[in-house]
């Protein structure tokens, strides 16, 4: 089995780069991005993962929308 690992912000530098790392170990990336805002998944498609990673809007002010990211995702833990 696959673990999972949930990224929040993972259109930005650091959750980029983490996503980078993690599928380089085997993980299955899920990552949530800010749903109205403008996607900017550059860092993504620049670092070759954008086809990789598993995309989930949400907005951490919103606890229903992190329950899903996390239903979606089932992470193995907090990292």
């Amino acid at each position: 089995m696959t673990k999972a690992a949930l990224i929040t912000g993972i259109s930005g530098q650091d959750g980029a780069y983490l996503a980078k790392f993690l599928l380089d170990k085997g993980y299955d990336a899920f990552g949530t991005y800010r749903r109205l805002s403008t996607p900017n998944f550059w860092r993504l498609q620049y670092l070759d993962i954008f086809e990789s990673v598993n995309l989930i809007p949400a907005d951490l002010v919103d606890a229903g929308s992190m329950v899903e990211a996390v239903k979606i995702s089932e992470p193995v833990g907090i990292l």
